[in-house]
């Protein structure tokens, strides 16, 4: 019976492990968290063909959008772990936890993380009749108002207040948050010189700064951005470590096997560095990231976790 016993266990190993050598050979399902052309559903409508013939399997693209992500995220955590099943998430997986909002998932317990795939940076924009040159302008402006000085977040609890409350706890300046519904409308009450200030994702804010709509003061990413290089860092005006690029990345259901695991970041990070790839990604804003690995993406999301649980102490923000 013994000998019985440990003949299947070995028999069932080695079908595992076949599997995985085999691994993909079905079609893959990408669970995109946001709408149809969302940043991240765009991304992955451009890379899903380079992603087939790199994989030599179809890649199905899935929006299952809701709750800020949440959706998509619970379709993935109760999959099989088998790589065919994936998430493409953003940022919002960690503000929703460090909210403590109810989840029927634990991030990041309930996946495993296989790679970056791009980083969305905002850019901190002011009305420009404010004559906001550098970040220490906005700083003093907002210190000498003492609380009375505005600024436009896409909503409560999305990314720009996050980051602008993150911005605050850093620099100690009292400002007052006007939440407004989505990104264009902060845009547009930005322009109008309704508020000081706000952080707009890159993608967004560019065209206006150029045309001398709102001045672009500092952006969020590590570097300058190659399609705007006149925008200086946050880092560079000394806010050392800011961490508010908003990453956008691959999950599978926890459990995933590491040889699949690794497959799949190899091809993503294949995919990422494809010169027609980038041509297509970098004029839009985004980081792209083609360097990426399972270890780097598990320690970028619990550093960007500590950034995001910072804010929420912060201000006390609480999910709605």
């Amino acid at each position: 019976m013994f000998k019985l016993l440990m003949a299947t266990l070995m028999g069932l190993g080695a079908g595992v492990a076949m599997a995985q050598n085999d691994y993909p050979s079905k079609p893959i399902h990408i669970v995109v968290a946001w709408p149809p052309a969302s940043g991240i559903d765009t991304v992955m409508r451009h890379i899903a063909e380079a992603l087939r013939v790199e994989l030599g399997q179809p890649i199905i693209v899935e929006n299952k959008a809701g709750a800020a992500g949440a959706v998509g995220s619970v379709a993935v955590a109760n999959a099989a772990p088998d790589g065919y099943t994936l998430l493409f998430n953003s940022a919002a997986m960690n503000m929703l936890a460090a909210m403590q909002t109810r989840t029927a998932y634990s991030m990041p317990d309930s996946f495993t993380p296989v790679v970056n795939v791009f980083s969305a940076p905002m850019v901190l924009v002011a009305t420009p009749s404010l004559n906001i040159q550098k970040l220490p302008d906005l700083v003093a402006l907002a210190k000498a108002k003492n609380g009375d000085l505005f600024y436009a977040t896409s909503g409560h609890g999305a990314p720009s207040h996050f980051v602008a409350e993150l911005f605050r706890a850093r620099t100690g300046i009292e400002a007052t948050a006007v939440p407004m519904k989505g990104s264009p409308q902060a845009m547009l009450e930005q322009i109008a010189g309704r508020v000081a200030f706000h952080f707009a994702v890159a993608s967004t804010a560019l065209a206006p700064a150029k045309e001398g709509r709102v001045a672009a003061v500092a952006v969020t990413s590590k570097s300058r951005l190659a399609v705007a290089p006149n925008i200086p860092t946050m880092d560079e005006f000394g806010l050392k470590n800011f961490n508010a690029s908003y990453w956008n990345g691959i999950f599978g259901p926890r459990g995933l096997p590491p040889a699949i695991t690794e497959r799949l970041a190899q091809a993503f990070n294949k995919v990422m560095a494809q010169p027609d790839i980038q041509s297509k990604l970098i004029p839009t804003a985004i980081e792209v990231d083609s360097t990426s690995t399972p270890a780097q993406f598990s320690k970028m999301i619990k550093d960007d976790y500590a950034t995001w649980a910072e804010a929420v102490r912060f201000a006390n923000i609480k999910a709605q």
